[in-house]
């Protein structure tokens, strides 16, 4: 599976760019760090979809490593759907009705 199969709900496609929005305000260095680990994350999880931990049973999910963020995600037929970019501190399971 590649990259090209993966896609963003809009709204996880928000929090990302909100995310980024957030730490460029502070720190563009910072903002570009986690853009890198976010496009990193997503390669990973293209490369072994089934290799990150389940949640919810239906979810799976990426912990970053420099970011209290995890990238959450449903292996579907024809790819694979990033339902959220989900700061560790925000209420969890939030996106569970995407």
């Amino acid at each position: 599976m590649t990259s090209g199969s993966i896609r963003f709900h809009p709204l996880a496609a928000d929090e990302a760019e909100a995310a980024r929005v957030w730490y460029r305000a502070r720190n563009p260095t910072v903002a570009a760090a986690f853009s890198r680990e976010l496009i990193a994350a997503i390669e990973i999880i293209a490369e072994a979809p089934s290799r990150w931990p389940r949640l919810y049973d239906r979810f799976r999910r990426y912990l970053l490593h420099r970011f209290p963020f995890s990238v959450v995600y449903l292996e579907q037929k024809d790819g694979i759907e990033v339902i959220a970019v989900a700061h560790h501190r925000r209420k969890p399971g939030y996106w569970k009705q995407r």
